[in-house]
């Protein structure tokens, strides 16, 4: 059976990367969050002083960006995605909403995103993966075999996110992820260097009334579909 490229796109807090991860596990594929990439960009101008109250210092930020090495390993156990920044594992702090704030900003930066698509596009090069972003299927693999754009209203994408940090033990507030989430929403459409926008021949999949197994399910047979022809 061949191996192809997915690319899944879409609104942030639609669930795309837990989708990406078990599709990928379902078919035997190898797992890439382009999105925990720009995280961990963010999670890196936190740490270092490239952030200032809530102004980022892009002119730093470009003069550092090749110090910027981004990765993925399975975990041994669950084979779940695990993202390292410089060799260390990351993966938990940059799902922390302080990180969310300045990831749609940090990502609408020409020079970050020229960097990750780079890094983006040496992962492809092997087919069998599984990539899910803003514009996967129509920046970084344009030619992309499977194009996935992922949509649920905006109040069922905070509520996800309320309820995925409230398990956390963090005490969110609704508003406040709501609120972020419709920043997120126009940053990410808006933004010059390409912005978040469905592919022509992506699938649409408004998985606001779903659960995994259906969502799943449907995923499973558009693959199985394009493979067996």
């Amino acid at each position: 059976m061949k191996k192809i490229v997915i690319a899944i796109d879409g609104f942030s807090s639609c669930g795309k990367s837990t989708m990406a991860k078990a599709l990928a596990r379902n078919i035997g594929y190898l797992y890439f969050d382009s999105g925990a990439m720009y995280r961990a960009v963010a999670l890196y101008c936190m740490q270092n002083g490239l952030i200032e109250g809530e102004q980022i210092n892009c002119d730093a930020l470009r003069e550092r960006m090749k110090e910027i090495h981004i990765t993925f390993e399975a975990d041994p156990g669950t084979k779940d995605s695990i993202t390292f920044l410089n060799g260390v594992n990351v993966e938990r702090e940059i799902r922390s909403l302080e990180v969310s704030k300045f990831v749609s900003p940090i990502a609408a930066l020409d020079f970050v995103r020229s960097e990750m698509v780079k890094q983006q596009r040496e992962m492809g090069k092997q087919k069998g993966i599984v990539m899910d972003g803003r514009d996967i299927g129509t920046t970084v693999f344009p030619d992309a075999e499977m194009k996935v754009f992922v949509t649920a209203s905006a109040e069922v994408r905070a509520q996800r996110r309320y309820d995925e940090l409230t398990a956390r033990g963090d005490t969110p507030d609704f508003n406040e992820i709501l609120e972020n989430v419709l920043q997120r929403d126009h940053i990410d459409q808006t933004r010059e260097v390409s912005p978040l926008k469905k592919a022509d021949d992506a699938l649409l999949l408004d998985n606001s009334n779903l659960t995994r197994e259906e969502q799943m399910q449907w995923l499973i047979d558009r693959y199985n579909e394009l493979v067996s022809e």
